[in-house]
């Protein structure tokens, strides 16, 4: 079988092209930089020759809420028109927990990427996941007023990229659900104590304090807003495990 894995060089692309060549699948790691892009077109319909499955694992290479949009816009649509030309049977595309119930312009544009798979007619399945643990710096620092770290005192219940490739790789290798499959890891806390957590980790003596009024992103959250509200499948790795394996990688 062959599969597709559009943005297949990235930090959860990578660790799924591996996973599925190690099954012994015949899977091309699709990339700009390989001759393959979504939004001109170029080496798209050569890519999808012949291809059971796609996994589009693309992202927009700005995060200004235009930018976003018309990126997954421009893509979803070259993508799936190719996919439709090349009869592929099964659409994968990662998103995020609770796009549809928060604001700010990236999720807006993955609603907006969600709503093209849906009425594409092509079988798809789309994972909705939790934010990665590989981004807890980032969220400290897009959060961070001097040596203070503020964060919406919310539930977080963030993902090791190799629990989210894990799944991406066994639910592209599954039958189509037509719908949603919702995506976290094991352990749920307080969204200060999880970023808290890391930077003592780390060594960085920012102060982490709960803030009512801080965002998410620009976007305003409540409690539940960046974890599922039902059913789930909870990745495997811990946060302990987690950062063990990322220093023994440093």
């Amino acid at each position: 079988m062959k599969i597709v894995v559009i943005g297949g060089t990235g930090l959860i692309g990578s660790k799924t092209v591996a996973i599925l060549r190690q099954g012994g699948h015949e899977v091309l790691a699709a990339s700009p930089n390989g001759g393959v892009n979504t939004i001109t077109g170029e080496g798209l319909n050569e890519a999808l020759a012949g291809a059971q499955v796609v996994i589009d694992l693309a992202n927009s290479p700005s995060f200004e809420d235009k930018a976003v949009l018309e990126f997954f816009e421009t893509s979803g649509r070259n993508l799936l028109a190719a996919e439709a030309a090349a009869g592929v049977r099964h659409h994968v595309a990662l998103s995020i927990v609770a796009i549809d119930r928060t604001d700010n312009g990236y999720f807006r544009a993955k609603v907006a990427q969600e709503k093209l798979i849906e009425t594409s007619g092509i079988p798809y399945t789309i994972v909705r996941s939790t934010q990665f643990l590989e981004f807890l710096r980032g969220v400290a620092d897009s959060s961070a007023d001097g040596s203070l770290v503020r964060l919406p005192p919310i539930l977080f219940q963030p993902i090791a990229a190799d629990d989210v490739a894990a799944i991406v790789a066994d639910v592209a290798l599954a039958a189509p659900r037509s719908g949603i499959v919702e995506i976290a890891g094991p352990e749920r806390a307080p969204f200060n104590e999880i970023v808290a957590r890391y930077l003592k980790a780390v060594g960085d003596p920012r102060e982490v304090v709960s803030d009512p009024e801080a965002r998410y992103w620009g976007g305003r959250v409540e409690e539940h807003s960046l974890v599922p509200l039902g059913e789930a499948r909870l990745g495997r790795i811990g946060f302990d495990e987690w950062f063990r394996r990322s220093q023994a990688a440093t």
